[in-house]
């Protein structure tokens, strides 16, 4: 990566030399983090959009629910490409779909047990990658990165 920044430094005027150094370390490690989380994932024979949508069930808390409309809005999709991965999801055993005890008009899908224990295997290999990523780094300078990227993330959000 040093060598990446000076190289650009010589050949572009007024380049931020500070500014690519972070941007393009930050984009190793998004790529680092995603190899061996896919890599985890496959392990399981899960693909990332299949343990983000158990994700998304799991994080509502229990009964681990919510309607086919909440969890295309949680994920960024349309409804239409949601009940395909649903369709999917539920073949393989790791959710149900059910009529809404308290509407029966609504649809809500469940995390089943196995999806359950799916998605814990799956969330506590991927925790691994990232804490053996982060412990390279001291107690102090993980809560200064933290905040730092909290700080960066909040700018990206306004």
């Amino acid at each position: 990566m040093d060598d990446h920044v000076a190289l650009w430094s010589q050949e572009v005027p007024d380049f931020d030399a500070r500014v690519e150094g972070i941007a393009v370390r930050l984009q190793v490690l998004t790529r680092y983090l995603d190899r061996h989380r896919d890599a985890v994932l496959a392990e399981y024979g899960l693909q990332w959009w299949e343990f983000k949508t158990l994700h998304m069930l799991r994080r509502g808390g229990t009964p681990y629910r919510a309607t086919p409309g909440q969890l295309a809005k949680q994920l960024g999709m349309s409804p239409a490409a949601l009940t395909n991965r649903l369709d999917a999801l539920e073949r393989r055993g790791y959710v149900a779909r059910s009529h809404d005890p308290d509407d029966r008009r609504k649809v809500v899908a469940t995390l089943t047990a196995a999806g359950r224990a799916i998605w814990e295997q799956g969330i506590g290999e991927i925790q691994k990658v990232e804490q053996g990523l982060v412990h390279v780094l001291g107690e102090g300078e993980q809560e200064q990165l933290e905040r730092l990227l909290r700080h960066l993330v909040h700018a990206t959000e306004t």
